[in-house]
């Protein structure tokens, strides 16, 4: 068996034919600038010929229904092995879907409570599966909330019936449906709906479908009667009818989630929330934070027998505690978790397979992680390599590169600049190195000399939103503000559920991937192309429709794509550059107008730096400035969005807001995907920022970019239910002598 991953000339994106031994059952991080091609190593060449290699192993039928694999740019590759891929990607899922299922934690549970809670109800372990209908709640059906009827969208309650309360459309007064309530017999129609009993109220809404008899028409009619949210949830809730565009606008406006009234939110129905075991429900362990449930399995009483599910379960929550997960319950629905989050849920799911000699690539295992809780996760890295894996880890985190047992260097800057292996070998070599990477990883930035007086402050009110003990956020103005603390202290909680909704103004720019597609580029991104087709169109006196290969101008054969597909039978599907327009997009008559001696293929492949001196409208080039000041000049302005890595998207973003009206910025982790290099490049747009007279919040982990803020406020002193406090407010600085602060000792 071969002892290393060899690459042979490898040309995926950005890469220059570089040939590479990867040790296997070693931890190798691959490091670099964002965009230097660590990524078009990693998953666009290694992970993507590990999978079409897999699903060569299927029959043609059987692939059609598989995910679709492309033939990466490289003349071969040996020593490869299956790849599992643990990436940021938020795992989604619906709500039926929670951090209990997907680690099968729920699994355990259910076959502990259907052998030993009493009273017994069966040895059928989905009895106490939310899921089943044997265990859910059945008004819910195991959703722990309902979707009914908004009220107060739904009627104007100072109104009678005779005055036409309703705003639900198809309700007018003198209407058929109308004259159901009006003429039932059991409301005064000359009554506020304010104005109503209790039994009224009832009966107006929740009222038992009844036969009554109206007049629409001058004809008598026999029709039936029911309660208004009775009615909506039969209607359009509880439906089989496909939704049209109306009923989708009726339930956008007028529908809302609410807890279920029979389970208070619990899943189960009555039988399981009764069968229990030491008093406790499989509802009430599976809520607790797992800080908490730890400590409660260890002195659970339980009969003989049940030890050994015990320690499974208590094995699984540990690993979940050890990689800083502690403050969530097993009831965290999974649409609800972080990209960071998600994916060191999918490290301690990967943590309990049997298989071997696997292939694990690892995308930033760092974000979100802050330095109290990152040897964990590197802990966790070694496990996985040491049962007999080869661990591939893409990472900027000084912390995690050091525990590489292999480094691949790649540069030396990014795009059309990269795609170089700088230097391979150890972590030790690597500060001898004179890379980049080598050279920053023996710099750290100071604490700032002079900070910015904090002298007037923007307030919030007191909160208590999930963890918040009481707390109000009081941030300086026109400083650089840093929020820290270890996750699930209470930060996002803080900035998304009390600011923001008290700041509505703030310019706000997380960590969400924007939407990315073929025919997304930096310039439709940035709002560039309205402009530059209207530069085309008028120096050479057409339709500026014929610059979009969206639009008139796109090539008639591939519709704009550049590609052609060739489907073969049962043959895996391949993409060919179009013979018509050789891969630009434009049908070639298009070529023949030019502004500036350019035709718009040629302004297309053109860097943003290059841009500044080739336009002259002022338009075009401030948003071209905006992205050359984040470090983007190298990118083109038709380069596909979806080739574009982490830590380009997110200082896309910030280019796109930094033309925003003066205020209030809040950025949620700006550092993600950026390089040590690239620290002091997003420090000085932030401060830019700043002396432009705008206040800005930056939720962070990352040291360097604490030190060098004005002032800190630092959340903890741990996760969940052990944090939601703010432990210290002050300069970064002085935080390192205050023995609260859990983020000074680090600084």
């Amino acid at each position: 068996m071969p002892e290393t991953i060899q690459l042979i000339n490898a040309h995926e994106n950005n890469l220059k034919n570089i040939s590479l031994e990867i040790p296997k059952n070693k931890i190798t991080i691959f490091t670099g600038v964002s965009g230097s091609g660590k990524s078009s190593i990693v998953f666009d060449t290694i992970a993507q010929e590990s999978g079409r290699q897999m699903n060569e192993t299927y029959s043609g039928i059987v692939r059609t229904f598989l995910p679709k694999y492309k033939r990466p740019a490289i003349d071969d590759i040996k020593g490869l092995s299956p790849v599992i891929i643990v990436n940021q990607k938020p795992m989604g899922g619906n709500a039926r879907s929670t951090l209990g299922t997907t680690t099968d934690i729920n699994s355990l549970f259910r076959i502990l409570f259907s052998r030993f809670a009493t009273p017994h109800l069966g040895d059928y372990a989905n009895l106490f599966s939310f899921n089943d209908p044997q265990g859910m709640c059945p008004t819910c059906e195991g959703l722990g909330r309902i979707i009914t009827l908004n009220i107060d969208a739904a009627f104007d309650r100072t109104k009678s019936l005779n005055e036409g309360p309703f705003i639900y459309p198809g309700y007018k007064v003198d209407s058929m449906q109308w004259r159901t309530y009006a003429e039932s017999g059991f409301f005064d129609n000359d009554k506020p709906l304010q104005d109503y009993t209790d039994e009224e109220w009832h009966q107006f809404l929740y009222g038992e479908p009844t036969k009554v008899e109206i007049t629409y028409k001058k004809s008598k009619l026999e029709v039936t009667y029911e309660g208004f949210v009775t009615h909506f949830i039969r209607t359009q809730v509880k439906t089989d009818k496909e939704q049209t565009k109306t009923s989708a606008k009726i339930m956008d406006e007028f529908s809302v989630a609410e807890t279920c009234p029979d389970c208070e939110g619990k899943r189960y129905n009555d039988q399981v929330l009764a069968s229990k075991i030491d008093g406790y429900s499989i509802f009430d362990l599976t809520d607790m934070e797992l800080d908490q449930l730890t400590t409660v399995l260890a002195d659970l009483e339980v009969p003989e027998g049940a030890s050994g599910l015990i320690d499974g379960i208590k094995e699984r929550v540990d690993n979940l505690i050890e990689i800083g997960l502690g403050y969530m319950a097993l009831t965290r629905e999974t649409s609800t978790l972080s990209g960071g989050e998600s994916q060191r849920v999918k490290m301690i799911k990967n943590l309990s397979s049997s298989l071997t000699d696997m292939i694990y690539v690892f995308d930033e295992p760092s974000t979100g992680l802050h330095p109290k809780d990152v040897h964990r996760m590197n802990d966790l890295l070694a496990e996985i390599r040491d049962i007999g894996n080869t661990v591939l880890v893409v990472e900027h985190d000084p912390d995690v590169i050091k525990i590489a047992d292999y480094i691949v260097d790649v540069g030396p800057h990014a795009g059309v600049n990269g795609g170089e292996i700088m230097y391979t070998g150890s972590y030790a070599g690597l500060l001898e190195s004179d890379t980049l990477t080598g050279r920053s990883l023996k710099l750290a930035l100071p604490f700032k000399e002079t900070p910015r007086p904090a002298e007037r402050f923007i307030q919030t009110q007191a909160s208590s939103l999930h963890n918040l003990k009481d707390v109000a956020l009081s941030v300086p103005e026109q400083t650089l503000t840093v929020l820290t603390g270890v996750a699930g202290s209470g930060k996002s909680s803080l900035i998304k559920g009390v600011f923001l909704p008290e700041h509505p103004d703030a310019i706000y720019i997380d960590q969400k991937p924007i939407h990315t597609n073929s025919r997304s580029n930096p310039a439709t991104y940035m709002d560039l192309m309205t402009p530059l087709r209207k530069l085309f169109a008028t120096a050479n006196d057409v339709d500026s429709g014929l610059f979009s290969y969206n639009s008139k101008g796109a090539c008639t054969e591939c519709n704009g794509t550049g590609k052609l597909q060739l489907n073969l039978s049962y043959m895996d599907q391949n993409d060919i550059t179009c013979p018509h327009c050789h891969g630009n997009r434009f049908e070639p008559d298009v070529l023949q107008y030019t502004y500036k001696d350019k035709n718009i293929v040629d302004v297309m492949e053109m860097p943003f730096d290059e841009a500044l001196d080739y336009f002259e409208a002022k338009p075009i080039l401030k948003k071209c400035q905006q992205l050359v000041d984040v470090g983007l000049g190298y990118l083109s302005l038709g380069q596909s969005l979806d080739t574009l890595s982490g830590g380009e998207v997110q200082r896309l973003k910030l280019a796109k807001e930094l033309a925003g009206k003066n205020g209030i910025y809040v950025l949620d982790e700006p550092t993600t995907g950026l390089h040590m290099s690239d620290i002091s490049l997003i420090l000085d747009i932030l401060n830019r920022l700043v002396d432009n007279g705008n206040t800005v919040v930056v939720i962070e982990h990352n040291v360097d970019v604490i030190r060098q803020a004005d002032w800190m406020i630092d959340m903890g002193p741990a996760g969940g239910n052990a944090g939601g406090e703010i432990l210290y407010t002050g300069t970064p600085e002085s935080s390192v002598s205050d023995a609260k602060s859990v983020t000074g000792q680090y600084l």
